[in-house]
C-alpha cells in the first residue's frame, strides 16, 4: 500500500502523522511512505532521516493526495484537505465531527473512508488513541491556566499555591477520565486546592484512595458545578461523550456569576466544548473574554508540545496503521471490532451514530460496508 503523509497545515500545529520509527514498520514490511518535505523538521524530525527508513520525500500534499492509498495525519482535515479526497481513499486521523458540520458534509461529499483515532476503542476499555493527547491536554490545562490567571496575561493576579500567610487558588475539574486525572495531578503539585467533579462515584473514590486529603471529590450535579464553578478561580473542563458532542455543562449566566480575570479552560473544546460560552481558539490568540473570565479554548492544546505529543500519538496509531495498511481497511475492520469503532464517515455515508445522531444524517452500521 501507499502511505501518505502531508505536512500539518492547521494553525501552529507541529506534530506530525508520522515518526520516522513508525515509517519504518511500514517499509520494513514492503509499503512505500510518502512524506511531505518539512512534515516533521519543526520538531526536530528531519527529511534525512524519514529517507533513511525508506520514505519518499515529496513537495507537494497534493501530489501525496493523489498518490496514497491511506492518508495519515494528526489533525482534521481542512476544507482543501477535504478537496483533495478521492472515493475509496483510507483517512487516518483525529476527526471531532460532531461539532463540525463542515467537515462531515466534506467527507460524505468525498467518499474517502474516515477513520477517527477519537472513536477507536480499547480491549480494556476506554479510548486508547484519544488517551495520550488527553494526558498531554489535561496536564497542559493546568500550566495554560496558571499563565492567564497573571495580571499582564488579563487573569486576576492569583499565584495558584499562594505563599505562606496568603491562601493558595482553587482548582476546579470538571470530569475525572483522562484529562481530568491528569489535570488533578499537575493540581495538586501547584500546592492550589482541587476539587475535581464526576458522576462515577467508583472513580472518584478511586481517586480518593490515592490522593486524600490534598483533594477533594464531588458528584456532578447541577447544584454542585454551580458552587463549585463560582468560588473557583480556575475551571478545567474535561468531559466527553466518545464521539458526540460535549454537553454544555456551564451556563452562560453561571460564566457571569464567577469571578472577574477567573479562567476557564475548555480541553473538551475538540468536541464543541462543556462551557456555553466557548467557541475555538488558536495558538496565535488562544483567548478572550466573557463577562470578565478568560476563556482558553485552543482546538489542538498538544500541537505546543508537538515532539512530546507526536512520539506519543505514534505509540498509539502505528499498530492500527500497519493492520490497515497490510489488509486493506474491509479485511481490518472485519477483524478488529475495535479499530471498526473507528469508522465515522465511509463511502459517502455516516457510520458513527453519535455523529449522525448529533447531525441529523442517516446512522449506517459499518459492518454492512464490509463486504
Amino acid at each position: 500500500m501507499i502511505v501518505g503523509i502531508p505536512k500539518e497545515i492547521k494553525n501552529n500545529e507541529y506534530r506530525v502523522g508520522m515518526t520516522p520509527s513508525s515509517v519504518r514498520e511500514l517499509t520494513s514490511r514492503g509499503h512505500q511512505v510518502l512524506v511531505q518535505q518539512d512534515a516533521g523538521s519543526a520538531i526536530g524530525l528531519m527529511d534525512e532521516q524519514y529517507q533513511a527508513v525508506g520514505a519518499e520525500m515529496i513537495v507537494s500534499a497534493a501530489e501525496i493526495f493523489q498518490r496514497a492509498d491511506m492518508i495519515v495525519k494528526v489533525k482534521e482535515p481542512q476544507p482543501v484537505e477535504c478537496a483533495m479526497l478521492r472515493p475509496g481513499q483510507i483517512l487516518y486521523t483525529y476527526l471531532h465531527l460532531a461539532p463540525d458540520p463542515e467537515q462531515t458534509a466534506a467527507l460524505i461529499k468525498s467518499g474517502a473512508i474516515c477513520i477517527a483515532y477519537e472513536t477507536i476503542t480499547g480491549a480494556n476499555g476506554g479510548l486508547p488513541l484519544l488517551a495520550p493527547m488527553s494526558e498531554v491536554a489535561g496536564r497542559m490545562a493546568i500550566q495554560a491556566g496558571a499563565a492567564h490567571l497573571e495580571k499582564s496575561k488579563g487573569g486576576m493576579g492569583l499565584l495558584l499555591g499562594g505563599v505562606p500567610g496568603v491562601a493558595p487558588g482553587h482548582i476546579v475539574i470538571i470530569g475525572a477520565g483522562v484529562v481530568g486525572t491528569n489535570a488533578m495531578q499537575m493540581a495538586v503539585g501547584t500546592g492550589a486546592r482541587v476539587t475535581i467533579l464526576d458522576k462515577n462515584v467508583d472513580r472518584l473514590r478511586q481517586l480518593d484512595l490515592v490522593h486524600g486529603n490534598r483533594i477533594s471529590t464531588l458528584y456532578s450535579s447541577a447544584h454542585a458545578i454551580e458552587e463549585s464553578v463560582m468560588s473557583a478561580d480556575l475551571v478545567i473542563g474535561g468531559v466527553l461523550v466518545p464521539g458526540a458532542a460535549a454537553p454544555k455543562l456551564v451556563k452562560r449566566d453561571l460564566i457571569a456569576r464567577m469571578k472577574k480575570g477567573a479562567v476557564v479552560v475548555d480541553v473538551a473544546i475538540d468536541q464543541g466544548g462543556c462551557f456555553e460560552t466557548s467557541h475555538a481558539t488558536t495558538h496565535a490568540e488562544p483567548t478572550y473574554v466573557v463577562d470578565g473570565v478568560i476563556h482558553y479554548c485552543v482546538a489542538n492544546m498538544p500541537g505546543a508540545v508537538a515532539r512530546t505529543s507526536t512520539f506519543a500519538l505514534n505509540n498509539a496509531t502505528i499498530g492500527h496503521a500497519v493492520a490497515l495498511a497490510g489488509k486493506g481497511w474491509q479485511q481490518a475492520l472485519r477483524d478488529d471490532v475495535h479499530l471498526r469503532n473507528g469508522l465515522n464517515v465511509c463511502q459517502g455515508k455516516v457510520t458513527y451514530k453519535a455523529v449522525a445522531d448529533d447531525l441529523g444524517y442517516d446512522f449506517v452500521k459499518a459492518e454492512s460496508l464490509l463486504n
